[in-house]
């Protein structure tokens, strides 16, 4: 029904797309071992696609997942997981004779609820990427390391923030995670609409410990959310209220900070020196603005301030540019028969071919087939 998918080095991973995940309802005798966790029951069902029907012998409502995968090898692993949190150098192995991961997550983009369990050992750098992402553990032990700080993570039901807008350590071992992602602009919308403005930055005060009744208000939230999702779905307005709740409870968890010192200019001169180097010797790979932020030793808002300031355009729109001129480059360089423009602006990460001969040419007053013409000539 479900074919497994062959990772690299012989190894197998099943990623299950055609699954279900069932949320919520446990037994009783699974509630009383799991006490105070707020969606403990990530469960997968199969999709029987000849009969065209799913099955559910407990009669609970079924829902498709974002992503639902498991398998038994380190290296598939490191493979499944890696890409989900802008993984590198990581490094996974068996601690026994037994390894096995599961990873499932429902939800949408502004909100989803997400469960991975490892039997093994797992560490390397990760990142948030454009979410806010709460997580706890319900069994096992772990260490997040950013900067200079190095925090140890317990079982329990506090929820504690992975780093934002910073790439940081992970190294984790026998663990169930419960982890709930939410995107940072739908925060920040949820921010405006409450008259509250972050102006784009979002700086958590994580120095002191949330209280009791803000850890009950976020697995309040959560639950409610959980079951909203559950029983009306996610174009419901129940859903969407939920949503909102949850992203309101995360702030009662972790208020803003409105006083992070703003760097010095000359501090912040260098940092964008910093930041256009790093654009110049990245422009052949994949940048966001977190990876540039975090080159430069800035947050996302302050590296996008500093470029405003002193480059007068933002980081992507500098990256644009040194991409063009690498494009332009190759086209004048070019042999006859050496050179198609759609491959080289693909090459440079421009897959939209007709806006990219439009940037093309009101950065140069020509088209890039004129460019390559004329090096024929």
């Amino acid at each position: 029904m479900i074919g497994p998918n062959q990772t690299s080095g012989g190894t197998w991973c099943r990623v299950r797309t055609r699954e279900i995940v069932r949320v919520g309802t446990r037994s009783p005798q699974r509630d009383a071992r799991d006490r105070g966790n707020t969606f403990s029951g990530l469960h997968t069902d199969r999709i029987d696609r000849h009969a065209g029907r799913v099955h559910d012998l407990r009669g609970q409502r079924l829902v498709t997942p974002i992503v639902s995968m498991s398998g038994q090898d380190a290296r598939a692993a490191v493979k499944a997981l890696k890409p989900l949190y802008s993984g590198d150098d990581w490094y996974c192995r068996p601690v026994d004779e037994q390894f096995w991961f599961k990873y499932v997550a429902v939800g949408d983009d502004h909100l989803s609820f997400r469960r991975l369990q490892l039997h093994g050992y797992l560490s390397g750098t990760a990142s948030t990427g454009e979410d806010i992402v709460v997580q706890w553990l319900e069994r096992g032990r772990g260490r997040v390391k950013v900067g200079g700080t190095d925090a140890q993570v317990l079982p329990g039901p506090v929820p504690t923030l992975w780093p934002e807008a910073r790439r940081f350590f992970i190294e984790y071992e026998n663990w169930d995670q419960r982890l709930v992602h939410i995107g940072k602009d739908f925060l920040l919308a949820v921010i405006a609409e409450d008259g509250k403005g972050a102006d784009g930055l979002l700086t958590f005060d994580t120095s002191v410990k949330p209280g009791a009744n803000a850890i009950s208000l976020w697995h309040q939230a959560l639950r409610h959310a959980v079951n909203a999702y559950r029983s009306a779905g996610s174009d419901s307005a129940s859903w969407h209220a939920a949503r909102r709740d949850v992203a309101r409870a995360l702030l009662q968890l972790y208020p803003l900070r409105d006083d992070s010192p703003a760097p010095s200019v000359k501090a912040a001169v260098n940092r964008v020196a910093a930041a256009l180097f790093y654009l110049r010797a990245h422009a052949h790979e994949p940048i966001t603005v977190v990876d540039v932020a975090g080159a430069a030793g800035l947050s996302v808002r302050g590296l996008q301030e500093a470029f405003q300031r002193e480059v007068k355009q933002s980081p992507l729109e500098y990256l644009r540019g040194v991409r063009l001129e690498l494009v332009r480059g190759e086209l004048q360089a070019a042999e006859p028969g050496d050179a198609v423009v759609a491959a080289v602006a693909r090459q440079w990460g421009f897959s939209h071919l007709g806006r990219f001969a439009a940037t093309y040419f009101a950065r140069y007053g020509e088209y890039p087939r004129d460019t390559l013409r004329l090096s024929r000539l």
